[in-house]
């Protein structure tokens, strides 16, 4: 299983200071899991998958890897894509710096 593609949508939000990004993968070109979640946590970034609150206030993934080296490849390549990212608007915001 592959993942063939990363979609990141940066948070901005001042209020959300550990949530960095939301991240959709698609695995094979053919199924999508959505709602990922980029964190700077204590001990560095990492990837949270998509959950759901249950009525108890716990909180559920929906999906997730079931080997650990799955989920060490996907938190790679997530994180890989969310610093290119970053590096991305950091070069577009020096070319264009934003007046104000």
């Amino acid at each position: 299983m592959n993942i063939t593609d990363v979609r990141l949508r940066t948070v901005k939000n001042e209020n959300e200071l550990k949530l960095k990004a939301y991240a959709d993968i698609t695995l094979d070109g053919s199924f999508v899991i959505h709602g990922l979640k980029v964190i700077d946590g204590q001990k560095g970034m990492f990837v949270a998958m998509p959950s759901r609150k249950m009525p108890n206030g716990e909180f559920k993934d929906i999906a997730h890897p079931i080997t650990p080296d799955l989920r060490r490849i996907l938190t790679e390549i997530v994180i890989k894509k969310y610093n290119e990212s970053i590096e991305e608007i950091k070069h577009t915001e020096e070319i264009n710096p934003v007046e104000g």
